[in-house]
């Protein structure tokens, strides 16, 4: 009997483990080539070029830290083919949805007051979404484990998605409801209209926090928690009330991508908080700093729901229905 070491019988990536690895753990575990062992600097290249100066100030000298990222874990697990598959999925319900009420007129059938609502909260979403994505997949860019990186670009997809489909529906409204401004104005409607302009300042202040805790913190911690508690679930009541089906329903499967991303963005801080209790610190100074940021974004855009609609919701209500929903998320994480 031999007296030498033990030969492995799983993967030793992840060190002295007594398990089967998982297939998202195979498919995920270090997968960042930044992040290889006994790197010098992210790049190969000199320690100091732009690039590597970057990820080592937002990246590697980060104020949240972990001694290793790599014990996170997504609730969900997903991988590619999941994803896809799961995506796949929603999109063909989504499309069946659209084209049942293509067929019956909805759109024809909705009031003016409603259309114009349309027009100027729901359709310029292409906007601020498209901002969004971007830091998202900054984050997934900067972040210091691949697992957090997948998650990130799943998210990523996840606001594209949500950006195609409104396109999809303004152009819809363009051809149905000429007049409405839908397709037209919706640029203008951005960077001019007073209850989108606390929105505008927001997303674009959030696209210059450069640390990468920072831009997860802001974005997937505040701001989107924040906005969707208007823009996908206060949005979808009001669609309701106010006799639009087919816009409750397309909110409602989108919706499915926020619940998501809650999740792990949520566990992402409350892994970094069970890892080194010290990131609690770190973690809410972020969020006290963008918090108010997006309860004034959200209380001028609330304005536009308390007056165009012909069945309106109070801005006060939905600017407290923001924050319980915020609260409830970092509560939910210790934070």
């Amino acid at each position: 009997m031999s007296g030498g070491p033990r030969r492995r019988r799983t993967w030793s990536a992840f060190g002295d483990v007594r398990r089967m690895p998982s297939d998202y753990e195979v498919m995920t575990h270090d997968a960042n080539w930044t992040l290889r062992p006994n790197r010098k600097a992210a790049f190969e290249q000199n320690p100091s070029s732009p690039a590597n100066l970057w990820f080592h100030t937002y990246r590697d000298a980060s104020p949240l830290r972990v001694a290793e990222w790599n014990k996170y874990r997504d609730p969900d697990q997903l991988v590619y083919r999941t994803y896809v598959t799961m995506q796949s999925d929603a999109e063909t319900r989504l499309a069946g949805v659209l084209e049942e009420y293509a067929a019956a007129g909805a759109t024809e059938a909705l009031s003016p007051a409603w259309v114009r609502t349309l027009a100027t909260v729901f359709t310029p979403t292409r906007f601020p979404l498209h901002a969004l994505q971007q830091i998202e997949a900054y984050v997934g860019h900067l972040a210091p484990t691949s697992y957090i990186t997948t998650a990130a670009a799943f998210s990523t997809a996840d606001l594209l998605r949500r950006v195609t489909a409104v396109a999809y529906r303004t152009r819809e409204l363009e051809l149905t409801r000429p007049g409405s401004g839908a397709g037209q104005q919706e640029r203008q409607i951005w960077e001019t209209e007073p209850g989108w302009q606390g929105v505008r300042r927001l997303v674009e202040t959030a696209l210059v926090a450069y640390d990468w805790g920072e831009a997860h913190t802001a974005l997937n911690l505040v701001i989107l928690p924040t906005l969707d508690a208007v823009l996908l679930d206060g949005f979808r009541e009001l669609a309701r009330d106010n006799g639009d089906e087919l816009t409750w329903l397309l909110l409602g499967n989108l919706a499915e991508d926020a619940r998501r991303r809650d999740r792990w963005a949520g566990e992402v801080a409350a892994f970094a908080v069970r890892e080194r209790p010290e990131n609690a610190d770190v973690l809410r100074r972020w969020i006290d700093r963008w918090s108010p940021r997006a309860d004034d974004a959200v209380a001028e855009l609330a304005t536009l729901l308390e007056t165009l609609p012909d069945r309106p919701c109070p801005a006060g209500e939905l600017l407290g229905a923001a924050r319980a929903v915020r609260h409830q998320l970092l509560d939910g994480v210790g934070l």
